[in-house]
């Protein structure tokens, strides 16, 4: 059985998309969806810097852009499919609740939405690695921070205000390393509140449909059964932590065996490895990959 999944915020590197662009198509591809999301993603995505490609408002449209056009390029159906944060928005046009002009559009607004909740205070988050789960979370609650991302194979990201952040650097629980993350803002937390409302408004005029292949939640790891349902909890996991471990637990129990992450791949198939043990991963970073992914597949 095979799951399809797609990053999220963070994956991206400086000059992620350059060789991708001399496959068939790849460029017009970019080009055609740059006019939806209002930026140029050929540019961003070859000769911009890490500080320009950070900014939400344009990582989430390049990173749902450059999931679904690999997607394309790799030309395989999943058994299943999901999205690491803003990475459901790709999921949700592959499995045909919304179309990827649909995603695009609404992925641009929710970079903006949520770029510009972010500059109201000063957040950040921090992945904390390894430690006692439960200790881990009441560490984070006691220093009022949020488990934004519970991620599983011993990774929970929080988020908070950058006062929180720092305190918790300073007192970690036991047993647990902490990272930084070079993010613009406490992303799925209540810091993201604003955004959910003008996402939620853009989301309006949408008719989603119901998945034509089964697409699991970051809520909770279930499977959606109508497009309406998927697109709500699109709309609220902006504020809502990302359940990345549930969703792997979904994974196991409908017995998957093969893990491919879309572009710029390698964070999902890496907690894979932790969390999914025995299970075949590829990850697609450059084109050659798309081979690789197939044959594993043979």
């Amino acid at each position: 059985m095979l799951v399809i999944v797609a990053p999220g915020q963070g994956a991206q590197t400086p000059g992620f998309l350059t060789p991708w662009l001399e496959l068939p198509g790849f460029r017009d591809r970019l080009s055609a969806w740059s006019e939806i999301v209002e930026l140029d993603l050929v540019s961003y995505g070859t000769t911009a810097d890490a500080d320009e490609i950070r900014d939400t408002a344009v990582a989430q449209p390049l990173l749902v852009a450059a999931a679904l056009a690999s997607y394309e390029a790799l030309g395989v159906r999943p058994d299943l499919v999901a999205g690491h944060s803003v990475g459901e928005l790709a999921a949700a046009a592959i499995a045909g609740v919304l179309t990827p002009e649909e995603a695009l559009g609404l992925v641009r607004e929710r970079g903006r939405a949520m770029a510009k909740a972010a500059s109201v205070a000063e957040t950040g988050m921090l992945a904390v690695l390894g430690g006692a789960e439960d200790e881990v979370l009441a560490a984070i609650a006691a220093h009022g921070l949020t488990a934004a991302n519970i991620n599983g194979a011993g990774q929970i990201v929080a988020g908070g205000t950058l006062a929180q952040v720092e305190a918790f650097k300073a007192a970690p629980p036991a047993g647990a390393r902490v990272r930084p993350l070079s993010v613009a803002g406490a992303f799925h937390t209540v810091h993201m509140a604003p955004a959910v409302d003008h996402l939620r408004d853009a989301a309006a005029g949408l008719t989603p449909r119901d998945p034509q292949i089964t697409v699991l939640s970051n809520a909770d790891g279930a499977a959606v059964a109508t497009g309406a349902e998927f697109v709500d909890r699109l709309v609220g996991q902006v504020a809502s932590p990302v359940r990345w471990d549930a969703c792997m637990t979904a994974m196991a129990e409908r017995g998957v065996t093969t893990v491919i992450e879309l572009l710029p791949g390698g964070t999902l198939t890496g907690l894979a490895r932790r969390g999914l043990p025995g299970v075949k991963t590829v990850a697609l970073k450059n084109p050659d990959n798309l081979d690789t992914a197939r044959e594993v597949l043979k």
